[in-house]
Parts: C-alpha cells; structure tokens; sequence
C-alpha cells in the first residue's frame, strides 16, 4: 500500500495548476461555453467528449461520431478516436498520453501535456486562426554560404577561442601569500 501512495504522490507532483488553468481557458476558448461550475478539470475531460469537440473544431469532420452515452467502453472509444485523429492532425506520438491516463485519472499531467502539444501543432496549420496554446515551434532556417564567405570565415579567429595578446600573470594575485616562520 505505501507503494502505491508514493506513486500517486509522484503522479500528483507532475501536476501544475497553472497549466491546468491555461489549457482549460483554451478549450473554452475554442468550444465558446464554460466548464460547468463545480466540476474538476479532469472530471470534464473524463470521457473525451470535450476533446473530441475541440479537435472537431480545430479540424471539422476529424472525428465523425462522439459517443455521449453507453458504458465505459464508449467513452474510453472517445478517448482512443481523439489520439487517433491527434496523430493525423500532426501531433507527435510521444506527446499523447495513455487512455487511462485520462479514463482512470491516472496522469493528468500527461494530459494536459498532450493538450499543450496540441496547441503548438495549430501553429503548424495555416487554415487555423487562433487562439493558440504554448509557445510558437521553431522552423528551419537553413543557410546557404559560397566558397568565398567560408573561405572569409575560416580566416576570421572567433572570440570564442579566445585571445592571447597581452596575457601574462602579471598582477594576478591568488589570496595572501604563504608565510612561513622558522622557530615559534
């Protein structure tokens, strides 16, 4: 049982509630309604209604049916539907969590990394005109020099290297000298 416990303490501390708060203000954003009142963030996203919704947003038609009722099974169907269709829309694997990850509460910090991933493909997708969540990806920005301005460049001592004009011990001072006397 102390297993466990540290286990779920660990889970826990992955968990940040800003993070939290900001992905929710996303999805709101997008969907245009409020969490209801009284509900936890996880508890909303449970059976991946929601998250099916906003990818349907972000991308109409990527997930044709959503299951609003049946048993666990249909709404673990959401869950798996969204990673699906998550992949599709440009979502690298190792940002999609497990599904009871969400199902089970296991990793809610998954989760919300997972919508976080999200938010940064947007940028990736010209069709989609906001809001976004996270920080704008990095692109290429690849070069092209030609054989004179390498040449040029090789010449060039950068200032990295270092420099050795001037450079004597002189003056460098390592603390107070060492005195020795003989005879105390």
């Amino acid at each position: 049982m102390a297993l466990e416990r540290q286990v779920r303490a660990k889970l826990a501390g992955k968990r940040d509630p800003a993070q939290e708060q900001e992905a929710q203000e996303w999805i709101e954003s997008i969907l245009g309604e409020k969490f209801p009142k009284g509900q936890a963030y996880e508890d909303v996203l449970h059976d991946g209604q929601v998250l099916c919704k906003v990818l349907n947003k972000l991308k109409p038609g990527s997930i044709p049916k959503i299951n609003e009722s049946g048993g666990q099974f249909k709404m673990m169907e959401n869950i798996n539907n969204f990673q699906k269709a998550l992949t599709e829309y440009g979502v690298p694997k190792i940002d999609l969590f497990q599904t009871v990850d969400l199902y089970e509460k296991k990793d809610i910090g998954a989760v919300t990394g997972c919508i976080f991933a999200l938010g940064r493909t947007t940028y990736k997708h010209a069709e989609w005109k906001g809001p976004w969540l996270g920080p704008k990806p990095s692109e290429e920005n690849k070069r092209e020099f030609d054989e004179e301005t390498i040449a040029q460049g090789k010449a060039v001592i950068g200032l990295q290297a270092g420099s050795n004009k001037g450079a004597t011990q002189a003056g460098t001072n390592a603390g107070a000298a060492r005195r020795i006397i003989i005879g105390k």
